[in-house]
């Protein structure tokens, strides 16, 4: 994707304004433009990865550290009883450009734990047969 292309690009680059809350290096926080609560920040890698499963190995430590210096942050600035901290990975995500969302949060604010009804497993069986797909996958991916 071309950075013109990106708003998230843009305003690392600072070709768009944004009420920027921290930056170092490899990220920059940002006020959401539609924030769920106020305080809620956008936390994006400078550079462009559409997703978390495209964000090098590298970078996934100092983001998460970003995460939690910036979740401090917005609990103490906005004195919230604590945070919300989600990405979405392409469905649900308006701008293709990784963002870790970090929200305010009080009881009783409003939002129903996470935004959508529950799936049970059928039965027992259905849950092992799911838990054994997604270990033999995540072994797959580890022995390359």
């Amino acid at each position: 994707m071309e950075n013109g292309e990106c708003i998230f690009c843009e305003i690392a680059e600072k070709n768009l304004p944004a009420e920027i809350v921290y930056e170092d290096s490899d990220a920059i926080a940002f006020l959401d433009d539609r924030p769920l609560f106020p305080g809620h920040v956008l936390l994006c890698p400078r550079e462009h990865y559409d997703t978390l499963l495209e964000l090098p190995q590298h970078l996934t430590g100092s983001m998460l550290a970003n995460t939690q210096l910036l979740a401090r942050a917005v609990e103490a600035a906005v004195d919230a009883e604590g945070t919300f901290i989600a990405i979405n990975n392409r469905v649900s995500q308006t701008v293709p450009h990784l963002h870790i969302h970090i929200v305010p949060r009080r009881r009783r604010d409003g939002l129903k734990g996470f935004f959508w009804p529950r799936q049970p497993y059928k039965d027992d069986a259905a849950k092992e047969a799911v838990r054994d797909a997604i270990e033999r996958e995540v072994r797959k991916l580890l022995n390359g």
